[in-house]
């Protein structure tokens, strides 16, 4: 079995002249959220078992497909 290890240009965020410095960590977390790197990070902390790991992602599967068939049924009557 391989790893794929995804390599991350680096999370660099260039504060301008005229930007405050909370705007520039705000966007600095924003890139690290969309890169993956906290989720990534959160999920090596602790190690977890192939078992509950697999009951997580049907769990999370299971819940995605609840979550598709209530968008998509017609709204209750409110009478």
């Amino acid at each position: 079995m391989t790893q794929i290890n995804k390599r991350y240009d680096g999370s660099k965020v260039t504060v301008k002249d005229h930007e405050n410095i909370t705007q520039a960590l705000r966007r600095f977390k924003r890139k690290i959220e969309d890169n993956g790197l906290l989720e990534e990070l959160r999920s090596r902390e602790f190690y977890e078992k192939p078992t509950t790991e697999r009951k997580r992602k049907k769990s999370a599967a299971k819940n995605r497909y609840k979550k598709k068939l209530e968008k998509e049924q017609l709204p209750k009557k409110l009478y």
